[in-house]
């Protein structure tokens, strides 16, 4: 992912370990010191370097805009055939999905399965149903075989549920996390959980999570915060990534490609940065470049390039400078421009439900529509909750949990045979979902196909039916579809769930405006057009949104992309008023947003900087007390024996803290500290650690730089001589926003000016982690 630069030796590369988090101030000050020695040259070629270090931002934004586009068009049309192969094949081309290959409506170069099958036509009808069930189970198969090729194996004291402070002293067992095997993890089948190691007694089960699966917007903002995930941006997981994702919405099970588009992003902008070193070596300065990438993902997803900028600034970004907002809309302009060119759905729009209201809305609409948000709300606080019990009791089973290629088996399988009877949970969740908001008068739909549209009162009824079982069926399998080992985007499901809801709530108050139409509550509706001024499809655009709200706690960047997709500024209000009616509600009835469920289930280390807990302790409630065995004392003597050093260095691992640091004290005075990973380069560059000394402070008599050789036993350049350091009775909310604002590692205590311990991040998270969970449980 990155690396981390302590000293100023500029051919030092202490990279980023698993789990471990980004020292943003380093990285600042490393940076800075770049820029300064840039900026020093004066001649013709440093001003030209100087420019181009300029353009470099502006260039990677722009190529990550265009290669998300073109990644986006490629699963687009790759998609759209492979999903119509489960009802038949074009016989011109059979690479041709049925739009293509019939753009101006049903034609003879269509075939479905059932015409290749010669007999009765009941036996035609059974044929299709067996093919169609056949290729949902297979493609989800196929599907969830690449994405088992990603797996990823992270040792339990990475984990932060496993993380002691206290194992520098004693070494008792780990606990055992009570999330293992829960959302993307589950633990390892071949090791036990009472095994244990010569010196490290009885470890807790090792944690898996696979890369590709899901839609990775969880891991995108963990990665964002400045934690590191090994591999979950690499060029195997975007191939694996986009491959599977083809095959897992082609399969038709309940899920969507708007979600895991951020990850492909966020993948493309990773691999972007390897272009130049000011990025490829700076993990502070490369997260700029993510940040812009995954905000590209949702413009390309949504045809919205505006929410995509938004999306970045409220829900992944954990630093967004004015410069990176600016740079990050540059990014989704260029790749909402390049999918205009490339045009994958033949209609000259860049999304497929993008609808448009001729029709303005009455006011005595805005009580419905607040109805409808508070729905909405429920909804999606409902679905956080069914999902949370799902994975604790289906995935918690030991055969489902060591054999999740069976789990995807079983829900294509319920998937096939519960979709096919149904024309609306038979479609793709994306033209669904237009269908659901198109108004009954677009003609380039096929709403009169799907039985949707009244010409009267007395054809509601059956209307509502057809809808509440399409909302009943759709709203089950998304619950036990989400968490599959494939990738997978929750964005439009939610959407296609509330938006069934929604048409359910429009008809009902169009079938009450049509049999009082007397009543003066209505107004002028009645007479509107052929024949109320209700739209259905209104109600179903925007209890998607408040679904969508309650599900990801959205507001703002799901009122901007659901005014992008109407382009009409007459429903930017019931759309607004809606969502923040259903994040009220959703709030009220469950306080994590699916976000924050699998950053919860999966343990990730992500120390939440958009929710403040209300501290009522110190900093003394979470520091423990020092131990001899964490601190490096140059009391009596500047040099300390190499073998202390990797004896104290494996006690910080054995804790957890692969990125925390030893403090250097005199009399008791803190006057350094050296963090771990460069403890760790340093050392493993020494000729001979069982002998060597190693100078642990300044020294003015010794010549560091006797003939320009570089003496390997000294430290010093890797000493951070000014750490930040706050006394044991500062507030809580104090080292919060240390943490928060800063971006600090690790935070030094003082006592009346002496060194009286040291906090973590990933220790300051866990404690954070549990005060939550006690306000939570005093909530229920």
């Amino acid at each position: 992912m990155g690396e981390s630069k302590s000293s100023l030796y500029p051919d030092e590369r202490v990279w980023y370990d698993q789990f471990t988090s980004t020292d943003w101030v380093h990285d600042s000050i490393a940076d800075a010191y770049r820029v300064r020695a840039l900026r020093s040259r004066k001649d013709f070629w440093g001003r030209v370097n100087k420019l181009f270090d300029g353009a470099q931002g502006w260039i990677l934004s722009a190529l990550v805009g265009f290669v998300v586009a073109v990644l986006a068009y490629a699963v687009n049309v790759s998609e759209a055939t492979v999903f119509d192969f489960k009802d038949g094949y074009c016989a011109k081309a059979w690479y041709l999905s049925e739009k293509r290959c019939c753009p101006l409506g049903p034609c003879t170069d269509w075939v479905d399965w059932g015409e290749v099958v010669e007999g009765h036509s009941s036996l035609e009808k059974w044929a299709e149903f067996g093919i169609y069930v056949f290729f949902v189970i297979a493609l989800a198969t196929a599907s969830c075989l690449l994405t088992l090729t990603t797996r990823t194996v992270v040792p339990s004291a990475y984990r932060l549920t496993t993380l002691d402070e206290n194992l520098a002293a004693a070494l008792p067992q780990a606990p055992a996390s009570s999330e293992a095997g829960r959302g993307a993890t589950e633990p390892e089948p071949d090791v036990s959980p009472r095994q244990t190691t010569p010196d490290q007694g009885p470890t807790a089960p090792p944690m898996i999570y696979y890369s590709a699966a899901g839609s990775g917007v969880a891991e995108v903002r963990v990665i964002l915060s400045g934690f590191v995930l090994h591999g979950f941006l690499g060029f195997k997981t975007l191939l694996v990534k986009t491959a599977g994702l083809v095959l897992s919405v082609a399969s038709g099970l309940s899920l969507g490609k708007e979600g895991p588009y951020v990850h492909i992003a966020t993948c493309v902008g990773n691999i972007a940065c390897r272009l130049f070193k000011k990025y490829d070596g700076n993990d502070a300065k490369r997260r700029e470049v993510l940040s812009a990438a995954a905000a590209a993902g949702v413009a390309v997803a949504f045809g919205a390039p505006l929410g995509g900028v938004l999306f970045g600034l409220e829900e992944v970004a954990y630093f967004f400078p004015a410069k990176t907002l600016f740079r990050t809309f540059f990014c989704c302009i260029t790749a909402a421009l390049t999918l205009k060119f490339l045009n994958p759905y033949g209609t000259g729009k860049i999304v497929m439900f993008q609808v448009r209201y001729i029709l303005d809305w009455e006011y005595f609409e805005l009580g419905v529509f607040m109805v409808v948000g508070v729905l909405g709300g429920v909804l999606g606080a409902l679905f956080i909750k069914a999902s949370r019990h799902w994975a604790k009791k289906f995935r918690g089973i030991s055969l489902i949990k060591t054999h999740p290629l069976l789990e995807v088996v079983l829900v294509a399988l319920v998937t096939g045979l519960t979709s096919y009877w149904n024309v609306l949970t038979k479609l793709p969740v994306a033209k669904l979902l237009y269908n659901l908001a198109a108004p009954c008068d677009a003609r380039d739909n096929n709403l009169d196909d799907l039985g949707i549209c009244p010409s009267d009162a007395a054809e509601i009824p059956s209307i509502l039916w057809r809808l509440f079982s399409a909302f009943f069926v759709k709203g089950l399998l998304t619950i036990i579809t989400f968490g599959l080992k494939v990738p997978a985007g929750i964005y439009v499901p939610s959407m296609v769930v509330g938006g069934l809801m929604g048409r359910l709530v429009g008809h009902m108050a169009q079938w009450l405006v049509m049999v009082t139409p007397s009543w003066s509550v209505w107004g002028t509706c009645p007479v509107v057009g052929e024949g109320t001024c209700i739209q259905p499809g209104v109600y179903a655009l925007i209890a998607a949104g408040a679904t969508m709200c309650g599900v990801t706690r959205l507001s703002v960047t799901l009122a901007v992309i659901l005014f992008e997709l109407t382009g009409s500024l007459d429903y930017v209000l019931p759309f607004s008023l809606a969502i923040l009616v259903a994040k009220w509600t959703a709030d009220a009835i469950e306080p994590l947003s699916i976000y924050d469920l699998l950053t919860e289930m999966n343990s990730y280390p992500f120390l939440n900087n958009k929710h403040k807990p209300v501290f009522t302790g110190e900093l003394a409630d979470i520091v423990p007390r020092v131990r001899r065995e964490r601190v490096i004392d140059i009391t009596s003597s500047p040099l300390v024996p190499a073998s202390s050093l990797r004896s104290k260095l494996e006690l910080l691992h054995r804790a957890g803290e692969l990125d925390g640091g030893l403090p250097i004290i005199r009399n008791d005075i803190l006057v350094g500290l050296i963090p771990a990973p460069d403890l760790e380069y340093a050392l493993d560059n020494l000729d001979n650690e069982s002998s060597d000394l190693c100078l642990m402070a300044h020294v003015p008599s010794i010549d560091d730089s006797d003939d320009g050789h570089i003496d390997k036993t000294d430290f010093t350049p890797y000493i951070d001589p000014a750490p930040v350091a706050l006394d044991i009775r500062s507030p809580l909310d104090l080292v919060y926003e240390l943490f928060v604002k800063l971006g600090l590692r690790y935070i030094c205590v003082l006592r009346d000016g002496r060194y009286a311990g040291m906090t973590h991040k990933k220790t300051f998270a866990k404690y954070m982690r549990e005060l939550e969970e006690k306000e939570h449980s005093g909530h229920v």
